[in-house]
């Protein structure tokens, strides 16, 4: 089962640790893939003890988990640019600047081919996914304030329609993830207005 992973106190060493183990954690990643990734692996690179790892986080998927989360909070920040439109397109470059990352991209493709084997991989990925999908909501909730959109439109599908299209291109067509592609994908949901239109 998953723990939540133990927010670290702002700054000082424990700050430091969970950057180095996260660092390591995606260098394993990319060097060996999800299959040969352990715990133990992780903390030789990172330079510490291994019981500081569980310790911490109890086990990998919980690790990933974290991971996850941080380079998420980190990495793809919530935009308000006044426009749905542009905060689509905004929020979709950053999403592929992140996710294309070489420190990263090893991270992207286990969860997505080892996942489906791993429970605990499956409820750590499910619960990256929820909490980015409620963040990334925000700019469609303002879309409504701001008129944009009409009460009562559903967030989901079009938070889903944007992660869906880069995904969709990153891990099976290797379609070009481009300006001209976000720009049309995000004038395609942005269009929505109404629950289920």
């Amino acid at each position: 089962m998953l723990k939540k992973a133990k927010a670290p106190r702002p700054g000082g060493r424990s700050a430091r640790v969970r950057t180095a183990v996260i660092e390591s954690l995606l260098g394993e990643l990319s060097d060996h893939g999800i299959g040969a990734t352990t715990m133990e692996g992780v903390a030789r690179r990172a330079g510490v003890n291994k019981t500081t790892l569980y310790r911490r986080w109890g086990s990998r998927e919980n690790l990933l988990l974290d991971a996850m989360l941080e380079l998420g909070e980190r990495r793809v920040p919530i935009p308000d640019t006044g426009s749905l439109h542009d905060d689509l397109v905004t929020v979709g470059r950053e999403i592929v600047a992140s996710v294309t990352r070489p420190d990263t991209i090893g991270l992207v493709h286990a969860l997505a081919a080892e996942a489906h084997q791993n429970p605990e991989l499956t409820a750590a990925a499910r619960a990256f996914w929820e909490v980015r999908v409620t963040l990334l909501g925000e700019m469609v909730a303002r879309a409504i304030e701001r008129g944009e959109l009409a009460a009562g439109t559903d967030p989901e599908p079009i938070v889903e329609g944007l992660l869906g299209g880069i995904y969709l291109r990153l891990l099976v067509t290797r379609e070009p993830l481009d300006d001209d592609f976000l720009a049309g994908l995000a004038r395609f949901l942005a269009a929505r207005r109404a629950k289920g239109a």
